[in-house]
């Protein structure tokens, strides 16, 4: 199964974005978010959270715990997952 960092790349790639517009989407600087791709760090929960959101994906499936990309939400969860994290989510 693939681990955080491949399906961080791989949901990355699949909405056409360079880490540079990753970092900034994360307000974090490129080498930080290059930290995660590479697996030398990861995000906070709230971190991850947003990026599952922001991917549409569950956490399990993006941290490489399934490959069910499916999530379980309420039918009243309105949040938009696009909505960029203020800029404490993710720690430099």
């Amino acid at each position: 199964m693939a681990t955080f960092a491949d399906r961080l790349k791989q949901l990355r790639k699949e909405r056409g974005l360079k880490q540079r517009e990753m970092a900034e989407l994360c307000h974090l600087k490129l080498r930080g978010y290059q930290q995660y791709e590479y697996s030398e760090a990861y995000p906070t929960v709230p971190g991850l959270l947003f990026l599952a959101d922001y991917f549409s994906v569950s956490l399990d499936y993006l941290m490489g715990r399934t490959d069910r990309r499916e999530i379980n939400r309420a039918p009243e969860d309105s949040s938009d997952p696009a909505q960029a994290p203020s800029e404490k989510i993710f720690p430099r």
